[in-house]
């Protein structure tokens, strides 16, 4: 299974990847070991929004700039209004990176 390293830019990624750079440089965990860890995350990553999340969202905002570069759109929304069935929330600029799942199993 292929992978996108996108996840590892969240909030929780980048916490991950400051943990283990510590525990390299602490000598605690080998930098083998590390990117063992980071590949599981990324697997795992992409497993959980396949196969648990089942809510929708709809976006609405000013589309602000926009690119597609190797597959990979990346948007950028001011004013962005993210509603789902429950509620909706008002966010002032987001950033959204979307790849074509397809590209995940070749």
């Amino acid at each position: 299974m292929a992978t996108f390293e996108l996840y590892r830019r969240s909030t929780i990624g980048m916490c991950l990847t400051e943990t283990l750079d510590e525990m390299v440089q602490n000598g605690t965990l080998s930098p083998e070991l590390a990117i063992q860890v980071l590949v599981q995350f990324d697997k795992s990553m992409t497993e959980a929004l396949e196969t648990q999340v089942k809510s929708k969202v709809s976006i609405k905002g000013h589309l602000h700039t926009y690119r597609f570069c190797d597959n990979v759109w990346t948007f950028i929304l001011q004013d962005a209004l993210f509603k789902n069935e429950d509620s909706s929330e008002t966010v002032g600029r987001v950033k959204i990176v979307a790849c074509d799942s397809k590209l995940l199993t070749q």
